[in-house]
């Protein structure tokens, strides 16, 4: 084994080079308090099913990420959220959808594993479930923030629904320059693994702008948007539905166990070869400690740490935080 390793990601999309400071520096400075959070856990000896979920619970909780607080809004200007967890050594897993007063969805997913004998709750059966074990919920409107009640109106008026990070038409520029033009960027993930190779991917979301209500996306589908293993643990954002047809997050596990690729050629190959282009993004680690994450976007908000004491943050291919 390799050692201990750590990714996260804050969601994949059309990145502008020219977004603001007020709103690229919370980001970063979210990804780099997150990081750290993971990697002090897993220096703790915390196994990595309880690292993932303790930094998917930050992310949900900040407002600058498409999950939780920073949750987008569907076309009726409601919050539906989800998530799902997965332990690669047992493969037991957990996934909820349709959240709307759930604080932290992730942890609901991991109940729905450890609690339950399903693997996916949804709607009113997932919010009655949160009730009986007591987990924290909040009145709605805690989740619905001016700037995505904005982005919900930005995509209205170019008649579109839209990946958590879009740039505005010109339809939307003419009629709405009040509005903050830069869409929320999206899904929050964590993937980890310790000295001894135990593995663990979680994700949740908030979906897509102005998406249909009842509508659900990669996030919380096993194999799509997450999955864990004994060779990997695979987080993936972007265009939901586009994750789904190339059933990203098995894939990549799947080419390492039958086609014996490295974890870094097996990712690649997914992003590359079987997602459409600029509609995709994955972080992954390996049970060897390695780790790797590529996107054919424009960008994607991530950062990774290893034992060997490498350590990274990155928006664009050729970002200077690498």
């Amino acid at each position: 084994m390799g050692g201990w390793a750590i990714a996260l990601h804050g969601g994949a999309g059309d990145i502008p080079r020219s977004m603001p400071p007020e709103r690229l520096k919370p980001r970063e400075a979210a990804l780099h308090y997150c990081l750290q959070i993971g990697v002090d856990a897993l220096k703790a000896g915390q196994p990595p099913l309880d690292v993932v979920e303790l930094v998917v619970r930050e992310l949900e909780n900040n407002p600058h990420f498409n999950a939780g607080k920073g949750s987008v809004l569907t076309s009726n200007g409601t919050v539906e959220m989800e998530a799902c967890i997965m332990d690669g050594n047992t493969k037991r897993c957990g996934a909820v959808s349709g959240l709307t007063t759930v604080k932290n969805a992730i942890s609901l997913a991991r109940l729905v594993m450890e609690k339950t004998p399903h693997i996916y709750l949804a709607f009113d059966g997932a919010e009655a479930f949160a009730r009986e074990q007591d987990v924290e919920t909040i009145d709605s409107s805690h989740f619905i923030t001016p700037e995505n009640i904005e982005r919900l109106k930005q995509a209205k008026v170019a008649n579109r629904v839209q990946i958590d990070f879009t740039q505005p038409t010109q339809k939307v520029v003419e009629k709405a320059s009040v509005l903050s033009l830069d869409s929320q960027d999206g899904t929050v993930g964590c993937v980890a693994v310790d000295g001894n190779g135990n593995l663990a991917a979680a994700t949740s979301t908030g979906g897509l702008v102005n998406k249909m209500v009842g509508r659900i996306g990669d996030t919380p589908i096993i194999g799509a948007g997450t999955y864990a293993n004994g060779y990997c643990a695979v987080s993936a954002t972007g265009k939901g539905e586009s994750i789904i047809r190339a059933t990203v997050a098995r894939d990549v596990a799947a080419l390492m166990e039958y086609k014996g690729l490295s974890l870094k050629e097996a990712a690649a190959y997914v992003v590359e070869e079987c997602a459409p282009k600029h509609t995709t993004g994955l972080i992954a680690v390996s049970a060897k400690g390695e780790v790797t994450m590529p996107f054919n976007t424009v960008g994607m908000f991530c950062a990774c740490a290893t034992e060997d004491g490498h350590s990274e943050v990155k928006i664009w291919p050729d970002d200077p935080l690498c």
